[in-house]
């Protein structure tokens, strides 16, 4: 059954009467994000306007003063402070507390060169780091039970996490996609199905954010939440579309960043100190991860809830409400990745397109190996079926697949898993998988049963992980698969069939050495 994935275009433009959010910074101002968006439409300007003067430079006669020599202007480097400083590679520190938070992300600014004709430029309108300040900060006293503070501090990051994707999300608006539309770096189509419905999703969690903060009381702690999670968590029914339209949208942004001008600017911003060293797809997946993080936060909560509160009850309902949204959400998502791929299949021949694919619902995993020839391929596990392709282009550009010899039906496939160190007798594995010292590592062999035209494949995993992998999913694959054919063959059999005859449509996979075993016979 497939599911037909919708295009979602939305409106970014914003009318006259828009409340623009503030952000503080670091010391404490609020700035407006009203010049943001000049501000990075001026680095191109900017970036134009030193090659410029470059040129000119080179052509200007060597006998002349240095001080004659044209300098670039420096007037406009006032709005865009802190947008193009350059940066040191940023340290990634994961804060390892007893409640799972947030990545944090420092990057430390390089200094300026010395110069007169450079005055020094103010702060940045975005901060370089998350404040990672906790509940008890925030207070002055308390005699709440060390039990209590851990709760109000898990309902406090819940707080703070609603507050950083708000800004992150109006900052994706106003640096990436307006500045992008009015420099036509991109078309509004191609802009609309990259960042789809994200739009709507800021006004989704200011709404929980408000909600949470009118829970706060005068002391600053938050007594009963269950209720209004509860009451909210049905409003992440929007996350279906917004996810499922992430795999086109992630394969589009990396056809887009193949053109010079896109990767530019997209280059620029990721340089700058407000994306924190984050690239546009890491901000475009920021609503993905919060929402799988909601379980998480919840289970932290109840932990630390007492014995006869309010929430004991709320809790673990609103607990198995998000865990369905958030599988709803994952099914969703699962069923588009695997229509989306479906389509990108290049067949060279007819008997390649195996009712099997078609039926395939979602996928298990995909990723390159690495043949007996030692050619890159792009394998996909789909849920009927193992398809082995080469990655291409198509005259616009955007990726396809050409399917590799024959596919695989995961019922009649045969599981063989090659030890690391083994001999390399055969021929198969000579050359690419040995590198002439006669030892194989992170290899597998598959085949099918039944069918002339598919030969075995054997296929090299980058590493002993990846391998493992792929294991791991290809023996789910073909149990899943086996059972399935199982009951199909038994829902055929009339009901006076002997009950003897029943054994023939059960297939399980035991071990490799059984498969091995029907390999060779």
């Amino acid at each position: 059954m497939e599911v037909e994935t919708s295009e979602p275009r939305t409106s970014w433009f914003s009318g006259s009467g828009e409340t623009h959010s503030i952000i503080c910074d670091h010391a404490g101002k609020k700035r407006k994000q009203d010049s943001t968006t000049e501000a990075v439409t001026r680095i191109l300007e900017d970036d134009k306007e030193e090659v410029e003067g470059e040129m000119m430079s080179d052509h200007m006669n060597d006998s002349e003063e240095p001080s004659n020599k044209r300098v670039k202007p420096v007037v406009k480097s006032n709005s865009l402070t802190g947008v193009i400083t350059p940066v040191k590679t940023p340290a990634f520190k994961r804060i390892s507390q007893s409640i799972s938070r947030s990545i944090s992300f420092r990057t430390e600014a390089r200094p300026l060169p010395s110069s007169p004709l450079r005055p020094r430029t103010k702060a940045s309108s975005y901060p370089r780091r998350r404040n990672s300040q906790c509940w008890s900060d925030t207070v002055e006293s308390h005699d709440l039970t060390a039990k209590e503070i851990k709760r109000q501090e898990v309902i406090y990051e819940l707080t703070q996490g609603e507050r950083q994707l708000i800004d992150d999300l109006s900052l994706v608006k106003k640096v990436y996609y307006e500045p992008m539309l009015k420099l036509e770096i991109m078309t509004e189509n191609e802009l609309g199905q990259i960042f789809g419905t994200l739009d709507s999703l800021i006004p989704l969690h200011q709404d929980l954010l408000s909600r949470l903060e009118r829970l706060r009381g005068s002391e600053k702690t938050v007594g009963e939440v269950g209720p209004t999670l509860m009451n909210w968590f049905p409003c992440l029914d929007a996350y279906v579309t917004y996810c499922c339209n992430q795999v086109g949208a992630k394969a589009l942004l990396d056809q887009k960043k193949q053109e010079k001008r896109v990767e530019h600017f997209l280059r620029l911003c990721q340089e700058s100190s407000f994306s924190r060293k984050l690239d546009l797809w890491n901000f475009l997946d920021l609503p993905r991860s919060r929402l799988v993080k909601y379980p998480l936060l919840l289970k932290e909560i109840q932990k630390c809830t007492p014995p006869e509160h309010p929430d004991e009850d709320t809790l673990p309902e609103a607990l198995e409400l998000i865990q369905s949204i958030v599988a709803e959400v994952n099914k969703k998502t699962g069923e588009a990745e695997c229509q989306f791929y479906r389509r990108g299949l290049v067949y060279l021949e007819e008997s390649q397109r195996l009712p099997e694919i078609t039926q395939s619902r979602f996928l298990y995993c995909h990723g390159e190996l690495k043949n007996n020839k030692g050619q890159r391929l792009h394998v996909f596990l789909f849920e009927l079926a193992l398809v082995l392709t080469r990655p291409g282009e198509d005259r616009e550009g955007a990726q396809v697949f050409q399917v590799y010899r024959q596919p695989l039906p995961n019922a009649l496939i045969n599981l063989e898993e090659i030890p690391d160190g083994e001999a390399a007798g055969g021929g198969s594995f000579r050359g690419a998988f040995t590198g002439g010292n006669d030892k194989v590592k992170n290899c597998f062999r598959v085949s099918s049963r039944g069918r002339s035209k598919a030969h075995p494949y054997s296929l090299q995993a980058n590493d002993s992980f990846s391998k493992q992998q792929w294991i791991t999913c290809l023996r789910q694959a073909i149990v899943q698969s086996r059972d399935r054919t199982s009951h199909a063959s038994r829902s055929l059999l009339s009901p006076h069939t002997d009950p003897a005859l029943y054994h023939i449509a059960e297939l399980s996979l035991s071990s490799d050495t059984e498969m091995a075993d029907h390999t060779s016979r």
